[in-house]
Parts: structure tokens; C-alpha cells; sequence
């Protein structure tokens, strides 16, 4: 029987920048295993990742701007190309929603995010795409942009083989071997492995992989997103323009390969599964473009793919020991902002793999455990994030 120090299962971005920060610091008696051909199938191959560190939610917006400088300043040797497209992010809408998305901008100014407020006017006159009646004005992220999903990937996989650790693909596990409620080893069709620490990054599959190791399935639920890429049907120029993003329809779009790309931001829950793509939000994505932004409405479809986000109870990320199956690890629930916290996430739990805590970041707030023994009320969801960002807002820094 193989034998490994810590056994990582899923190859997506949870699991290969976890794997990287592992071996930084010299764990690299690692194996990754895949159940797919090729690493990062599902959500981490079907992300339009963007760099968006201005996010209503604080958890996430704290870990991008964490994982900002990392994507600018990555380890020699990451990447041969640039992690990040700095070319802005920018947020539209009408009514209450934009208000409410401007409010937050404001805020977050206190937090090091660089943002400008334009009119109307301004807005259009710099995304022409864009129609006047439909928008408030605009929110200028200026050093956000897309990020290089296979050059990020890799680029932690890469970086964990070259430091030991080994890669093992269509090595679906089966089986998680305990002893006194204590992980001993994995059951793969690749074969078993002996090991005393199982890493769940399974993505969608968090909780069947947490059932083979009797632990409680955690309030996660998968949700498909949609994403289409369209041929404009009128020849308008299509700039380098930010990805934009209309708060008050809940879409967005961006440039592609010479077409539009976009989302309808749709969340809809799900089994486990390799998501397919469904024909009405298909047409609602395409809707948006053609309402909303006529200039550039499509003439085709070119492309369409969906993949699943998994998203906790009280949309926090789960990272940390299993509270009743000591070695069993969670590293699950990133909502859709895997890519752009994976630095800052992977730091973060190789902190808690390795000693039980971490100074980066509360891990109260991301435990498996909080959701275990009634703990999981609103009101204390509510009690401790507001005490996370009180604390946060006191002393802002970058790490």
C-alpha cells in the first residue's frame, strides 16, 4: 500500500493551492487525487474568473484583498504569463441596488480597495456599450480585472509537483478507512493509500466525500451558473472594457475572443453532478444583452457552458479539522470566489492543517464546526460577522 502524509482529494483550485502551500513549507509528502482525466473539470475549469476585491460580502471581499498582491507579484517561476488583466471592474445599476453597491465602494475605500464614481454620463461615455436610461452612473474598480484560470491552476500544481507532491488522475476515491474515528487511509480506483489526513476539496462533492468518512454532511448547497459567449449582431467595436457588472438585473458581461461573454448570475440548487446547460437561462442571459445593452446584442451563440458553485448556510468558506473525525479536513465553500481568494485560502489552510490555527485570518468564522451542536442562528451569524468587520475596518491591512 502508498502511503502519503496528507491525502488532498480534488484537483481544482481549493485543492492545488492548498497542495502549493503545503510543500512552501515543507509538507510535501502530498498526493492530490482526481477523479476526472484532467485537473479542474468542473467549477475551476468553468469560471470566468475575475480579480473583484470589492464584494458585498466581507468574508470574501477580506481574502481577495488578501490574495491582491500575489496575483500581481506571484513567486518567480509561477506563471509565464500575467496571473491578472488589470483592467478594471466596473458596477452599474439603478435604484436602491446601486446605491447600496456605491455605499459599499465608499466603505471599502477605508479598506485600501481604489475605486472612482462616475455619472451617467461618464459611464457610458467610457463603456459605450452601455445605455443611459438603464443606469445611475458607475463604480470604477481600477486595479480589479480577469484572471488567467489555466495559468493559476497550473501554476499551483506545477509549483506543488516541482516540491514533491504528486498528482494522481481518474483516481475517484471510494472509501475512507477510519480507526477510532480517526482518518487512516483512502480507498481510490487508482488503488488504496495509507495516510492520516484527508484533505475534502471535492467541490460540489463536499458532502458525499464527508459521508465516506462519517463525518455530518455542513449546510452546503451547489448551485448552477450559466455563462454565454455571443457574436454581436450589428459591427460595434468592442474596446478592452472591464468586465461590467449591472447590480440591479443581476448579470454581467465582458469582453471575449473578439464577442461578449456573460452570465445571468443565476443560482439554482442542484445534486452533485457535471452540470449542463439549460435553454432558458441560456435565453435570459442573452435577453440582458439584447434589452439592456443593444449595441452589442447577439447575433449568435458561439459557446455556453455551466458549472456548480458550492455555497455554505451562511455563505462563509469551510476550512478546518472536522470536529468529531479527527483528520479529516474541509476546504470547501467558496461561492463562486475560488480563484480569487485561492492565495490567501490556501495559506490559510495550510495553517490549520499543519497547527491547528492561523494568525491570517479569524478561523472561527470559516470552522466546520460552527455549524455542528445548534450552533448555526442567525443571530449569531450576524454577531460575529459584524464583530469580524468592526476589527477589520479598526485595523485595515493587507497581508
Amino acid at each position: 500500500m502508498r502511503s502519503a502524509e496528507v491525502v488532498i482529494v480534488g484537483a481544482g483550485i481549493a485543492g492545488a493551492s492548498l497542495a502549493y502551500s503545503l510543500v512552501q513549507r515543507g509538507c510535501t509528502d502530498v498526493i492530490i487525487v482526481e477523479k476526472e482525466d484532467a485537473p479542474g473539470y468542473h467549477t475551476s475549469g468553468r469560471s470566468a474568473a475575475v480579480l473583484s476585491q470589492l464584494d458585498v460580502d466581507e468574508i470574501f471581499m477580506k481574502l481577495s484583498i488578501m490574495s491582491t498582491p500575489f496575483f500581481f507579484s506571484p513567486p518567480e517561476g509561477f506563471a509565464d504569463v500575467p496571473l491578472v488583466h488589470p483592467n478594471g471592474i466596473l458596477v452599474v445599476g439603478q435604484g436602491a441596488p446601486f446605491k447600496f453597491m456605491r455605499g459599499v465602494a465608499r466603505l471599502s475605500r477605508r479598506l485600501g480597495i481604489d475605486s472612482q464614481e462616475w455619472s451617467p454620463e461618464e459611464t457610458v461615455k467610457k463603456l459605450p456599450a452601455l445605455e443611459r436610461d438603464f443606469i445611475d452612473g458607475g463604480v470604477f474598480i481600477t486595479k480589479d480585472g480577469a484572471l488567467d484560470v489555466h495559468a493559476l491552476l497550473w501554476g499551483f500544481l506545477n509549483g506543488a509537483k516541482r516540491g514533491g507532491a504528486r498528482l494522481e488522475l481518474n483516481a475517484e476515491v471510494t472509501g475512507i478507512h477510519l480507526e477510532n474515528r480517526k482518518v487512516r487511509g483512502v480507498t481510490t480506483h487508482a488503488g488504496d493509500i495509507a495516510c492520516e489526513r484527508v484533505v475534502n476539496a471535492a467541490g460540489a462533492w463536499a458532502n458525499p466525500m464527508a459521508v465516506l468518512a462519517g463525518a455530518k454532511p455542513l449546510p452546503l448547497t451547489p448551485c448552477r451558473r450559466h455563462i454565454i459567449v455571443t457574436q454581436p449582431r450589428d459591427d460595434f467595436p468592442i474596446g478592452d472594457w472591464p468586465l461590467t457588472m449591472d447590480t440591479s438585473r443581476h448579470f454581467y458581461f465582458r469582453p471575449e475572443s473578439g464577442g461578449i461573454l456573460a452570465s445571468p448570475m443565476d443560482q439554482e440548487p442542484m445534486e452533485p453532478c457535471d452540470a449542463r446547460t439549460d435553454e432558458v437561462q441560456v435565453a435570459r442571459a442573452a435577453d440582458f444583452l439584447t434589452r439592456f445593452t443593444p449595441k452589442i446584442a447577439p447575433k449568435t451563440i458561439t459557446n455556453q457552458w455551466a458549472g456548480l458553485r458550492t455555497i455554505a448556510a451562511d455563505k462563509a468558506p469551510v476550512v478546518g479539522e472536522d470536529p468529531e473525525v479527527k483528520g479529516f479536513f474541509w476546504c470547501a465553500g467558496q461561492a463562486g470566489h475560488g480563484m480569487e481568494t485561492s492565495p490567501a485560502l490556501g495559506e490559510i489552510a495550510a495553517d490549520l492543517l499543519l497547527e491547528g490555527n492561523t494568525h491570517r485570518f479569524p478561523p472561527e468564522i470559516i470552522a466546520p464546526g460552527r455549524f455542528h451542536r445548534g450552533r448555526l442562528s442567525w443571530p449569531s451569524i450576524i454577531a460575529r460577522r459584524t464583530a469580524f468587520f468592526l476589527s477589520w475596518l479598526a485595523r485595515p491591512t493587507r497581508v
